[in-house]
């Protein structure tokens, strides 16, 4: 019995979750209400507390599991790289793959702004696994070099770069393009490995 009900209760999430993605691609995130997420879905107002606060942990939630299917096939291909040179460019693709959709590109930068302004949005961003942040890719590049604090500060500094590319890329800003982005990923990586 129990599993039953822990079966459906997974259900029920999974639909709650699914609607989300639904409303947010839609609306936005800020225009996005729970309201619209569980008529979506065809549940309660009620059932979407029992799993989430707000709209934007169940954001965050669906950020995780985005991130976890981009992770699964950068660190399969992780595992296989020989060098540093190689694991770089593992990442930069791994970077670039968020590109490929637009709209997700333009609600995760719509809820970043939002989580900006929220306290507790704000530090589950900056320290949670929603992110290439300056330890993860320290780890990333561990087995290659052993300048560990140079990688945290090139992981806040890709970051930086990559967020700052989002936003010119989604404003259609055409200076600057996917290869220029490459490039200077690159060119930082050599400075903060040598």
């Amino acid at each position: 019995m129990v599993t039953r009900q822990r079966e459906k209760s997974e259900l029920t999430k999974n639909e709650l979750m699914k609607a989300a993605v639904k409303t947010f691609g839609e609306m936005g995130f800020e225009a996005a209400t729970i309201s619209e997420i569980t008529c979506e879905a065809g549940y309660a107002k009620g059932n979407f507390y029992r799993y989430w606060s707000s709209k934007g942990d169940v954001f965050l939630d669906i950020m995780k599991q985005k991130l976890k299917q981009h992770r699964e096939k950068r660190d399969q291909r992780l595992a296989d790289a020989k060098d540093y040179n190689e694991a770089l460019e593992i990442v930069i693709d791994f970077l670039c793959s968020f590109l490929d959709d637009s709209k997700w590109a333009n609600i995760f930068l719509e809820f970043t702004v939002h989580a900006a302004k929220t306290r507790d949005l704000r530090e589950k961003l900056l320290n949670g696994v929603y992110r290439l942040s300056a330890d993860i890719y320290a780890e990333i590049f561990e087995p290659f070099t052993e300048k560990r604090e140079e990688m945290k500060k090139m992981g806040a500094v890709v970051t930086a770069l990559f967020e700052g590319f989002l936003i010119q890329h989604q404003l259609g800003d055409k200076n600057f393009n996917v290869k220029d982005l490459k490039e200077i990923i690159r060119i930082l990586a050599d400075y903060y490995n040598s």
